[in-house]
């Protein structure tokens, strides 16, 4: 019986040292960003969930759902990289290039319609959530002319991370009527 109880408080012991430490605060009293390491497994997924949340977001509000397009990928994950080259999350790339440029660039052959940019060490979602609550990055995810997105980001050694979200829209193919 001695023996069941002294199991039974290392056992317990054992519990309170797997406790989670507690989550430190800064100033304003919200907690401190954790770093958010994206591991190789992962990057696919971060896509995907980026894309469905954001067609849940523009479903929500009566827009519909935006497809992933390579080429605005691509000129995504340029603009992520050129950012952390430059140490300043901004729209312009180091060699002069706006985002209407480097779209132009990368093969798009639609109207880009604008680009969501972001330095943080936060997840993809909390970048996205952070997007939606102003009025200028929301009124670019949700754009009811968007049929196009490319999402990318670049993660430096440290954890901080790019982000570089475009959306696009595909031209349309007029139709001759036999009227």
């Amino acid at each position: 019986m001695t023996r069941f109880f002294a199991f039974l408080t290392i056992f317990a012991l054992g519990l309170t040292a797997c406790a989670a430490p507690p989550e430190r605060l800064a100033p304003d009293g919200k907690p401190l960003p954790r770093v958010y390491r994206i591991a190789n497994r992962d990057e696919a997924k971060i896509e995907y969930r980026m894309l469905d949340s954001i067609n849940a977001l523009r479903s929500a509000a009566g827009r519909a759902p935006v497809a992933l397009n390579a080429n605005l990928d691509a000129a995504a994950a340029t603009h992520s990289r050129d950012m952390q080259v430059q140490n300043r999350p901004w729209h312009f790339g180091s060699d002069g290039s706006s985002p209407i440029s480097r779209v132009a660039r990368s093969g798009y052959s639609g109207l880009m319609l604008g680009e969501n940019i972001s330095e943080t060490y936060e997840t993809e979602l909390e970048t996205l959530s952070a997007w939606m609550e102003q009025p200028d990055t929301r009124d670019i995810i949700l754009d009811r002319r968007a049929t196009d997105m490319g999402f990318a980001w670049y993660q430096e050694s440290n954890g901080k991370l790019w982000w570089t979200l475009i959306l696009g829209s595909r031209p349309t193919i007029a139709t001759i009527s036999d009227e």
